[in-house]
Parts: structure tokens; C-alpha cells; sequence
């Protein structure tokens, strides 16, 4: 089956939201948006998809760099590198993070002392919209985007079943996620400051600066896999700074559980609102825990036995349920990795109309990129697989003729050197 799209845009025109930006955002719980879904929700859930799949496009995962688990890029020349520049944002910050599961087995080979970093891993940035861009919206948007794990499996098996508290009260969430959101070490270069701290002073930030102008705010997390889980966390403690004067939204894809009813109850109660769009083969947000005891929450009964139990996980928000089954691009076999792929998410969404209906004839967004990281695609499309690669394997010509890596610049430290003692650390602390 040819395909005959080749030569048509692969974008929709943009359009004023600015008289319904809140229902989109979530303000009625997406409500007679997602049932067919609404043209306009769709362009803003594949724009903050694509936020999201660019910390995929950004990070070095490649072992034999000495800059493994950096970003290949500066912060301001990030979007114009990966064709992101027509949403319409800037990047302001960059986030590290340090955990056993950011750091899977593929990349303690980079862990020499030559490498970038022992211990820490880019994970993420902020975000937020141009004057124009923030026209057509109706507000000042700023977004913070996740990166998840590259391979799905690697993490997986190291999540852990043990909840662990998050704040007062009976609230608590997946320990390995917490670990990533909150860890931090006074003897690393990039996460003298926890994830948390770096991405909140960051928010901050913006939102009195914005607010000193008068803006209308809001705030957008979005996050694939492991990145749904700490947009999750993320959003949780966003909420309670900033309580009614920001609005805040989590859009996240193939997320998995991250908390108990508690923490699915206390998102609700501080307005955080969640859309988490599902690939109906996907098993990561089947995990952690079981459906079934998920289930049981709806009834008084079963609510009050899930309540007692150290394992029970729920899902927090609205889901978008989409079926690879339906789009007419993709070998329908089983691949593991393909369901979870962020760009096959992407292509789903573009494709959804209804859960009843077929895949939109009229979909634009480039089959092509299905494959960057999978075989996906049907033969016919012609598209190799897994096409995405840096030309020369990211090596460059010197002047001395001998090909070598290029050397990198140190963007955005969010632990400067300067800060050294134990008294300024403390005041930082403080400050998040």
C-alpha cells in the first residue's frame, strides 16, 4: 500500500485558543473533549508530546562518549536543532537528576573518570512561550517536559513495590520515582540540588516574573514512561506552592502508577489536573500493581481494603485510550518496545478520532518518525528502520585531519562550584 502523503504538510494551521485555553488545560476534566477528540486538544497534546520525545532526541545515550547522559545540545539551540521552533517556547532551564534507574546497565560503561558525569543524568528542561505564541494561547505558558528511560525494560525491573511517604498524611508514592524526583548529593557537580529543587526554583522564577507583568499563567508537565511518573510528582508539589494563582495540568504518555488513593485523592483536592494518554497494548502503565486492585477502589468496600494494603497503586487523572490496532502504517505483530515508543504515541494521537471510529484518513503528522528508533512501519512505506543517527557517528574532523569528538560546552549548571559550604547549600534548600 503506497503511501501518498509524502508531499503534504505534516502540520495543521495553528489556531486562537485564546477564548478556551482553560477547558483545554483541564479546567472541566477535558469533559466532551476526548469523546471524539476535540482538533484542537489534539494539536496541544502532540505539541506537549513533542516537548517530551525531544528530551528523547536530545540526550546522549551513547556509551563510547565521554558525554553520555548529556544533552547534545545548548539550551538555546535545542528547539531549532530537533524543528520545534514553530510552537512557539524557549527553553530557560535544564534539569539533572541522579538515580539507579536513570543510570541502566547500558551506560556504566561511560562511567570512567573521563566521563561528563559519574553520577548524574540530564533528565529534562523548562520551558516557556513566546509573546507571540502566548497571544494565540491566551495565557503565559510554562512547561516543564521529562524524559523518560531509553529502553522500557531496563527500568521496569528495578521499579520497586514499596510505597514510600510524600509529605503528611497517608500519602505515598513509588519509592524508585521519589528517588529520581528527590535525590541529590553535595559532592556532585550537577545535583548538589535535587530534580525537584532545580525544576522548582525554575518555576518560580518565571511565575514572578510573569506575574509581576500581570501575566495570566499556566503550567504544563508533560512526561513519557518514567518522565509521566515525575511529571506527576512534579505537578503534586507545583500545586501546593502556588495553589489557586497557577493552574496547573499534567499531560503524560504511557505512564505507569505512581502513588496510593491518598496521593490520587490529594491531586484531585489541589486541582491538579491530569490527561494521560494510553496505548491500549502498552504494558507500562499497567505497572506498578494490579488493575484489579484499582478496580476495587470504585465501591466504599473495596476502597476501604485497597486503603489498607502497602502495594495498592492507582492511576490518577483522565485517560485517552488509543489502539495501535487501528492505525494502517504499523506491522501489527508484537514488539515490546514498539507499543511504549513515545513517536508511536504520537502517531496514535494524530490518528484518533473516537474509540468507535477508524483512523483519520486525514491525519498529517509524518509516519516516518515511527521508525526513528523502531521497525515499526510496514515494509511498504519504504522507511528504514531505525533511521535516526548522527552523521560520522557524531565524530568530527579536526584540524590536525584525525576524527574525533566534538568538545562540548558546560550549559546551564544548575549546581554552580560556587556554591561550596554547607551554610549556602542550606540556604538554597531553603529557598526551594
Amino acid at each position: 500500500m503506497p503511501y501518498k502523503g509524502f508531499n503534504t504538510p505534516t502540520v495543521s494551521m495553528k489556531e486562537n485558543i485564546s477564548s478556551r485555553w482553560r477547558e483545554l488545560h483541564g479546567s472541566n476534566h477535558w469533559e466532551n473533549l476526548l469523546e471524539p477528540l476535540d482538533p484542537s486538544l489534539r494539536q496541544e497534546i502532540i505539541k506537549y508530546g513533542e516537548f517530551s520525545q525531544a528530551a528523547y532526541d536530545s540526550f546522549d545515550f551513547d556509551t563510547y562518549s565521554k558525554y553520555c547522559g548529556s544533552n547534545y545540545y545548548r539550551k538555546d539551540e535545542l528547539f531549532d536543532k530537533l524543528h520545534l521552533t514553530r510552537h512557539g517556547y524557549k527553553i530557560t532551564k535544564y534539569i539533572y537528576a541522579m538515580s539507579d534507574i536513570v543510570m541502566p546497565h547500558w551506560l556504566e560503561t561511560s562511567l570512567a573518570d573521563s566521563a561528563w558525569s559519574k553520577e548524574s543524568n540530564w533528565m529534562g528542561y523548562v520551558a516557556v512561550s513566546t509573546d507571540d505564541e502566548s497571544e494565540r494561547l491566551g495565557r503565559r505558558d510554562i512547561v516543564v517536559a521529562w524524559r523518560g528511560t531509553i529502553a522500557p525494560a531496563e527500568w521496569i525491573q528495578n521499579v520497586k513495590v514499596q510505597l514510600t511517604p510524600l509529605g503528611e498524611g497517608n500519602v505515598k508514592v513509588e519509592q524508585g520515582f521519589l528517588s529520581v524526583y528527590a535525590t541529590k548529593s553535595k559532592s556532585s557537580k550537577y545535583s548538589k540540588k535535587s530534580a525537584s529543587q532545580q525544576v522548582m526554583k525554575e518555576i518560580k522564577k518565571l511565575v514572578s516574573f510573569y506575574e509581576e507583568k500581570g501575566e495570566e499563567l499556566s503550567l504544563t508537565i508533560t512526561g513519557h514512561s518514567l518522565g509521566g511518573a515525575l511529571a506527576l510528582l512534579n505537578a503534586h508539589e507545583a500545586a501546593i506552592t502556588f495553589g489557586n494563582d497557577v493552574p496547573v495540568c499534567a499531560i503524560t504518555f504511557a505512564g505507569p502508577r505512581v502513588g496510593n488513593i491518598a496521593f490520587r485523592d490529594k491531586l484531585n483536592k489541589i486541582a491538579v489536573k491530569v490527561l494521560r494518554v494510553v496505548n491500549k497494548t502498552d504494558m507500562v502503565p499497567k505497572i506498578p500493581g494490579f488493575g484489579l486492585m484499582e478496580a476495587m477502589t470504585q465501591n466504599k468496600l473495596g476502597r476501604s481494603i485497597a486503603q489498607k494494603l502497602h502495594w495498592t497503586y492507582v492511576h490518577v487523572g483522565v485517560e485517552l485510550e488509543v489502539n495501535i490496532s487501528k492505525s494502517r502504517f504499523v506491522k501489527h505483530e508484537f514488539d515490546l518496545v514498539g507499543f511504549h515508543s513515545l513517536e508511536v504515541y504520537l502517531h496514535l494521537v494524530d490518528g484518533h478520532y473516537s474509540s468507535k471510529s477508524e483512523f483519520r484518513k486525514d491525519a498529517k503528522r509524518d509516519p516516518a518518525l515511527i521508525n526513528k528508533s523502531t521497525d515499526m512501519l510496514i515494509d511498504e512505506l519504504k522507511i528504514p528502520e531505525n533511521w535516526r543517527q548522527f552523521s560520522n557517528k557524531g565524530l568530527v574532523y579536526n584540524e590536525y585531519g584525525r576524527w574525533v569528538e566534538p568538545t562540548r560546552v558546560e550549559d546551564d549548571l544548575p549546581s554552580p562550584t560556587s556554591v561550596s559550604s554547607d551554610e549556602d547549600l542550606d540556604q538554597e534548600n531553603q529557598m526551594n
